[in-house]
């Protein structure tokens, strides 16, 4: 059984030290959630930045625990809003794997997790569980550019996956016949979750490498992070793309796509523009 504390009506200045504060009172874990659906999505460097209105959630594994911490803090936050509940126990592992299923991406591309079973054996199938690396399938943004690679003519085609995260782009770009993929990523846990999945899928050509070792131009280059490193590296996509390559960028929200346009237009213009819910992908050709 464990015993869960609620707190609306908070503020950002407020929540790290009550956060302190719970779990001084014994609480075994604090999360912060937004209230009001405010993204943050590019936070200055060494910032962490919070919403205007932060629900902040406790938990105790003692009933004491909770009312004693709900107790100080009416007397220390009068004007905050409590509420407590009781969680069952429940075999966590369990219930999120089974939020988590296959799905398919245009026609032919299905990614299963490794705890299930394909559902089409003959479509081509990445095997891929979540993980501390960015991408599954389920952001909108990874969504668009699996099925724009599924639709896409890739049959001895060179590829860059730039900023690949777990892998995926890259991965499934092998599935689907393109000669040689390039999985680049700044971070280190990236690359080592790229590795890993590519070897659950039994794929040995694929080069995993940090962006700066790139040196020959390709047919094609994914892009699917935010926009601002985008702009910086739009010098850097020009030289790494031969003259009839396409340039594929995602990660950008609809109303972003005239800065990416504008930022880009000295080299590459847009020849096709995808949108699901909130989010585009472009793909671009030279000027």
């Amino acid at each position: 059984m464990w015993y869960q504390l609620q707190i609306q009506d908070s503020n950002p200045f407020d929540v790290e030290q009550l956060g302190n504060d719970l779990e001084e009172m014994g609480a075994l874990s604090v999360t912060f959630t937004d209230k009001c659906d405010n993204p943050v999505f590019e936070p200055e460097l060494g910032t962490t930045p919070l919403w205007p209105e932060v629900i902040v959630q406790a938990l105790f594994d003692q009933e004491i625990y909770l009312n004693q911490s709900l107790e100080q803090l009416k007397l220390k936050h009068p004007s905050f809003s409590f509420a407590t509940s009781v969680l069952e126990e429940q075999d966590w592992e369990r219930v999120w794997m089974t939020e988590f299923k296959p799905k398919r991406f245009g026609q032919h591309l299905w990614i299963c997790p490794t705890w299930a079973d394909a559902p089409d054996p003959k479509a081509i199938n990445l095997i891929l569980d979540p993980g501390l690396a960015f991408g599954t399938g389920t952001h909108p943004t990874t969504e668009l550019c699996l099925t724009w690679l599924d639709k896409a003519d890739l049959d001895g085609k060179t590829l860059i996956d730039y900023g690949c995260g777990s892998g995926i782009l890259a991965l499934a770009a092998v599935k689907l016949g393109a000669r040689e993929v390039f999985a680049v990523d700044i971070d280190p846990q990236a690359l080592q979750a790229t590795e890993n999945n590519a070897h659950t899928n039994g794929i040995s050509q694929l080069h995993i490498d940090f962006p700066q070792n790139l040196q020959k131009p390709v047919d094609i280059i994914l892009a699917n992070i935010l926009l601002s490193p985008l702009i910086s590296l739009a010098d850097r996509f020009n030289i790494l793309i031969n003259n009839q390559g396409k340039l594929v960028i995602s990660g950008l929200l609809k109303e972003q796509v005239p800065i990416l346009l504008e930022s880009y237009k000295s080299y590459f213009i847009a020849e096709e523009t995808y949108y699901l819910e909130d989010w585009a992908l472009i793909v671009l050709v030279r000027v």
